[in-house]
């Protein structure tokens, strides 16, 4: 475990060559790039199998946890957490996140994305253990659980963590880099080697992304290098490379044939709505969605760099991107509908009834339960939580939004993640 590092002196931590504004010259490779391990993703103990192990995690307020089998429709119970403020996946480990820190479970499914297929890997579920920090972080995560870093963000110290998945696969928590980084809100975004850091110029707001390495072959210290990014809030990694949302656009991290890290700035188009402060999509898939405080849903698509509003009649709770053959886009309005829309056009495709009574009414008696709807896809289905309700639909969105199963995952779906991609 590291020890804590001001981000104006990183001593000997490498800083990267940033490339700023360039367009590649080549299709980049992604941030935790597939190809290039021969493991194909395997560790001791995991047994790989011919399908998909999806599942979907559920924490309730109290930080009682299950697992819900998706093929078999069968919940079992993981151990407890302390009651969580904030719930993320890279799609294998589950990141609970309270004012004192982020205990990481370990689900035991996952899948290696290995471009033009996949394998899957099955093992035990279990607690790895705590990463302590001061606020309720945030986490940023790349494509593969078993290569790469994960980024934990601290709001109230200011710090920024990186932690080794390598470790993280076999149980253990390894910090790779702890920095103070003066500022109050803000990211640390993992990259195929070192992050960016989020880092305030003056004052304790964020306004700049610094490209950060976390080794070195010798001791030299270099210039650091930075890129303007007010207000970063939220980030994803695509195939394409690893994206940061800023307020007047988004910072897209890619690599060029020579393995140097390009940052682009895709910049929001004239008279924007309100930006996006989070992004979510299919997991890896090059298009993204982000909603903002007006009534719309951004779709970021990283591999053309270029912004399209979908606008909404109602606010909305969630939204996500499928990036499948059809362009499907998957929203969950405050008025509870579940509505599909197509990525090229944004038109309406379908709609489901309104679903959320209960959890959107007040009639569980806490106004807030709005805030904890989410939506998670993959390539077949959606899944929206109700926490009042206590359920999880599964929607079909290529069919007219239908409602295919009501799924009941153990404890109450406060929060929900799903894991095995």
């Amino acid at each position: 475990m590291t020890g804590r590092t001001p981000l104006a002196t990183l001593g000997v931590l490498l800083i990267l060559a940033l490339v700023g504004c360039a367009e590649p010259q080549t299709l980049p490779t992604d941030a935790a790039s597939p190809v290039r391990s021969a493991d194909h993703g395997a560790v001791a103990e995991a047994v790989e199998v011919a399908e998909p192990q999806l599942h979907l995690v559920a924490i309730d307020r109290t930080g009682s946890t299950s697992m819900l089998d998706l093929l078999r429709n069968q919940a079992s119970t993981l151990d407890r957490v302390t009651s969580p403020s904030e719930v993320t996946t890279d799609g294998r480990y589950v990141f609970a996140a309270n004012d004192d820190g982020v205990e990481i479970l370990d689900s035991g499914v996952w899948a290696w994305d290995h471009v033009d297929h996949f394998h899957y890997y099955r093992a035990d579920a279990r607690t790895i253990g705590v990463v302590p920090g001061r606020g309720i972080a945030q986490v940023s995560t790349g494509l593969l659980s078993t290569v790469g870093s994960t980024g934990l963000f601290f709001p109230t110290s200011g710090e920024a963590v990186l932690l080794d998945n390598a470790a993280l696969a076999q149980g253990d928590i390894v910090e790779t880099l702890r920095i103070d980084t003066g500022a109050q809100n803000g990211l640390v975004v993992p990259l195929e080697h070192g992050a960016l850091v989020t880092g305030a110029s003056s004052g304790s707001r964020a306004d700049q992304l610094h490209l950060v390495g976390t080794d070195s072959e010798d001791d030299t210290e270099t210039e650091d290098q930075s890129v303007a990014c007010v207000d970063p809030a939220g980030s994803i990694t695509t195939r394409v490379g690893v994206v940061v949302g800023c307020a007047d656009g988004a910072v897209l991290a890619t690599q060029d044939g020579s393995g140097n890290t390009i940052i682009e700035r895709i910049e929001y188009p004239a008279n924007a709505a309100v930006p996006a402060t989070e992004f979510t999509a299919r997991k890896g898939r090059p298009t993204v969605a982000g909603i903002g405080e007006d009534p719309g849903v951004w779709l970021l698509d990283t591999r053309a760099k270029s912004w399209l509003w979908i606008p909404s009649d109602v606010d909305l709770l969630a939204a996500a991107a499928v990036d499948d053959d059809a362009g499907h886009v998957v929203t969950v309005g405050s008025d509870g509908v579940v509505r599909v829309h197509a990525a090229e056009t944004g038109e309406l495709l379908a709609a489901s009834d309104p679903l959320l009574n209960e959890t959107l009414s007040g009639l569980a008696g806490d106004p807030e339960l709005a805030a904890l709807v989410t939506v998670t896809v993959d390539a077949d289905r959606a899944y929206v939580n109700a926490p009042a309700e206590g359920v999880v639909y599964e929607i079909d969105f290529a069919d007219d939004a239908r409602i295919a199963r009501v799924l009941d995952t153990g404890v109450r779906p406060d929060h929900l993640v799903e894991v095995g991609r």
